[in-house]
């Protein structure tokens, strides 16, 4: 009785002071003798290490992609973001339409967040300056919320991901900011969804006359690219299935009007594509002009400049105007720029790697970033010493070979050139530089590698502003850092040409995946790669297809596929909401 009472006095000092826990050893013998060993719990636990803050600028593709991709426990992660959501920005066309619904292409940044392993903050604010030497972010909190004067925050990182995306390049046009509506955000696309109503409303009204009418019924986009001619094409639609049987009276009077300042819509496109889009709009109805550079808009006018009539000024009345041409550099970004001397870019350059150049523990993808890839050129001396291990002056093709691997990871310029102008390998490559002569015995010094080499730069390009781009850059970065201490030790990256070792990751390769543009009446075009176009209805199903699959949650995707079906049976909602 008197040894249970120990026991019980014991268990109830462990539990009220768990700090002084000790580790307690009975080990009782056979015969009933017994040793009693005790020592510290805290003697014997294992060093935590500190977690590194990754501070993530951004809820666009990029910033999403990479927190998405990071499962790291290493690290903590805060994300500051003027918006709590994930936007599925190629389905905005559709919104502004009523096709899908705005809710239904957006994801909580906190739902994202709180499927991880990591450690994740998220602080709804935009961030108005980076300190890089400091490795501190000034943030502000966009709400009106009263917080007497203690709307600004300051950040503290160990590694910065900006990833903010780009304003709309309105190239200074007079009038563009007060009077042009954009289409970047889901605030955009509701807000165009409620004047294209407001505008029908207007027009129906008994006191107007017809000119008039004409005018409020009039649609200018400016700009032929993707965005555009989607918008374009979904207003048609919208206009011509929906709306005409809402408003019969006034269906003669809408007009919707494409400025293009280039020859051709959808440049970026497969010429095949090019000429069935402006073909497809001119039997729709829809106005496509190209050669029209936008020089001034007023609340009722936009005054164009006709490149092809001698620079003719001419004056197009319009009743809503939707700008939809270029992206521009955001405001702290080209502070940011100005600081690490890189105020005369467009974007902020970084390596193969993503790295901001000049800023190690700062990195940047999307649309508010350049990769600046490194020209062969620039480094033939050291690829020349790097492949002649033997030092012997020249380099024959077998020693080139070797490093091959290297080269093309580390210039991928080098393989584009082979494979585009047909050339099976280096030996052809250095075979038409040195003249007729047996591969085997092929010998050049660094002069004639040179002159081999001399137009592989030619095919350097730089990356297009895309969803896609800014998806793979994110999970590509969030791959590294989950990689980023075993690469430390077991570096895989390619040779280091102007240094020693290796790089820790293989840099950066972009992967097209293909491009799509839907012109309207269940008709896309696509361009996927192995130069294969598909245009028509059956390019519209794979349309539907990858962009319900590449939604961010179950949720969403249900919801878009649900809207699409709703629009199908009842037609598009046409209330302004």
């Amino acid at each position: 009785m008197t040894s249970f009472a120990f026991f019980q006095r014991l268990s109830k000092s462990f539990q009220d002071h768990p700090s002084h826990l000790k580790l307690i050893l009975l080990c009782t013998t056979v015969t009933g003798g017994g040793l009693l060993a005790y020592s510290d719990a805290a003697s014997s636990e294992v060093p935590v290490t500190e977690k590194k803050k990754v501070v993530v600028l951004g809820t666009g593709w990029a910033g999403t992609s990479f927190l998405k991709n990071l499962n790291n426990p290493r690290y903590e992660v805060q994300v500051v973001s003027p918006r709590n959501y994930f936007a599925f920005t190629p389905l905005l066309p559709s919104v502004t339409c009523g096709t899908v619904e705005a809710r239904s292409i957006v994801e909580p940044v906190r739902n994202i967040a709180k499927k991880k392993e990591v450690d994740v903050l998220f602080s709804e604010a935009e961030c108005v300056k980076i300190d890089a030497e400091n490795r501190k972010i000034y943030c502000r909190s966009n709400m009106n919320n009263n917080l007497n004067g203690k709307e600004e925050f300051v950040v503290d990182y160990d590694y910065l991901i900006i990833a903010v995306g780009a304003n709309v390049n309105t190239f200074n046009t007079p009038g563009v900011v007060e009077n042009c509506h954009f289409l970047k955000e889901v605030e955009d696309a509701q807000k165009i969804r409620r004047t294209v109503i407001d505008c029908f409303e207007r027009a129906n009204l008994p006191n107007l006359s017809e000119e008039e009418k004409k005018r409020i019924l009039h649609f200018a986009i400016v700009g032929g690219g993707p965005t555009g001619v989607e918008f374009a094409a979904s207003l048609h639609d919208f206009v011509n299935e929906d709306m005409i049987r809402l408003y019969p009276g006034i269906k003669d009077l809408v007009k919707i009007t494409l400025l293009e300042a280039g020859d051709h819509i959808l440049s970026m496109f497969d010429k095949r594509i090019t000429a069935f889009a402006e073909d497809k709009f001119q039997r729709d109805g829809i106005d496509v002009k190209t050669g029209s550079m936008v020089v001034k808009v007023t609340d009722k006018e936009i005054s164009t400049k006709e490149l092809k009539n001698g620079g003719e000024i001419k004056t197009i009345p319009y009743g809503m105007a939707v700008w939809s041409t270029g992206i521009g550099t955001r405001p702290f970004i080209k502070d940011f720029m100005a600081q690490i001397g890189q105020a005369s870019r467009r974007a902020l350059a970084t390596d193969e790697w993503l790295r901001v150049e000049g800023c190690n523990n700062v990195y940047a993808l999307g649309d508010c970033a350049t990769i600046n890839q490194r020209k062969v050129m620039e480094d033939i001396a050291a690829i020349f010493k790097k492949a002649d291990k033997n030092n012997s002056g020249t380099l024959t093709v077998k020693e080139f070979q070797e490093a091959m691997n290297d080269i093309c990871e580390r210039y991928p310029q080098l393989e584009l050139y082979l494979k585009n102008n047909q050339m099976r390998g280096i030996a052809d490559l250095l075979k038409e530089a040195k003249g007729d002569v047996k591969k085997e015995s092929i010998e050049l010094n660094i002069e004639e590698l040179k002159t081999a080499l001399s137009k592989v730069d030619s095919q350097m390009k730089f990356l297009p502003a895309t969803a896609q781009v800014a998806s793979q850059q994110g999970t590509y970065l969030a791959k590294c850092f989950n990689r980023m201490e075993e690469c430390e030790k077991n570096p895989e990256g390619p040779l280091r040409f102007r240094g020693e070792g290796r790089h820790r990751f293989k840099p950066f390769r972009y992967k097209h995946l293909g491009q799509f543009a839907p012109l309207g009446g269940e008709q896309t075009a696509a361009q996927l790669p192995g130069d294969w176009v598909s245009i028509g209805h059956s390019s519209q199903w794979l349309w539907y297809s990858v962009y319900a699959s590449k939604q961010v949650s179950w949720r969403t995707r249900a919801l878009v596929v649900t809207d699409w079906t709703r629009r199908f049976i009842f037609g598009r909602d046409s209330s302004r909401i």
